[in-house]
């Protein structure tokens, strides 16, 4: 790797235009209680049939984040939404423009995201994952206050996996653009 001469400046990466369509932190929470509902209550219903209510806060944190995740995967992949996305009016992209997402960055968007779901149960690995939360959660609301309004707004899954969240619809008056 060779120094740049004294006074001249490294090449700018290219700049890449902001994004006038990102969901509002509103649509995705709206997205996700649906989808959470869809998967957690069949879930939790069934465990407390069958599981005794002293290993439930055990076991259903791991399966429902396995169900999350075969959820969400696949339908992510194939049509960038699900029926909570649907409900809220978004859809997950590709951040770099591709045409589709595909089922390798849908996985590990899904994987990403309810991975720390799975290890809640888990003493040491339950506090990084609130931890996880609560930076996934800043990183959402990053340029959605009308003061800064050209932050990314993408979580630490969308990071992760080169991905955006767009409306589908127009913005409701009065939201930042």
């Amino acid at each position: 790797m060779t120094a740049e001469p004294a006074g001249e400046l490294a090449p700018e990466e290219p700049h890449v235009p902001h994004r006038t369509d990102l969901a509002d932190p509103g649509q995705r929470l709206l997205a996700r209680i649906v989808d959470t509902l869809i998967v957690g209550l069949p879930v939790v219903a069934v465990l407390l049939q069958t599981v005794p209510r002293s290993r439930l806060d055990v076991v259903a944190p791991p399966l429902v984040a396995l169900l999350l995740l075969a959820y969400e995967a696949p339908q992510i992949a194939l049509w960038g939404r699900t029926p909570g996305k649907r409900v809220a009016g978004i859809e997950v992209v590709p951040a770099d423009g591709a045409e589709r997402l595909g089922a390798g960055r849908a996985l590990l968007r899904a994987a990403t995201y309810n991975l720390p779901i799975a290890v809640r149960p888990v003493p040491v690995l339950g506090l990084l994952a609130g931890f996880f939360w609560v930076v996934n959660g800043a990183f959402i609301y990053e340029g959605a206050r009308r003061e800064v309004p050209d932050g990314a707004r993408r979580a630490l899954h969308d990071r992760i996996a080169g991905t955006d969240v767009v409306r589908t619809r127009p913005a409701a008056p009065g939201s930042p653009e």
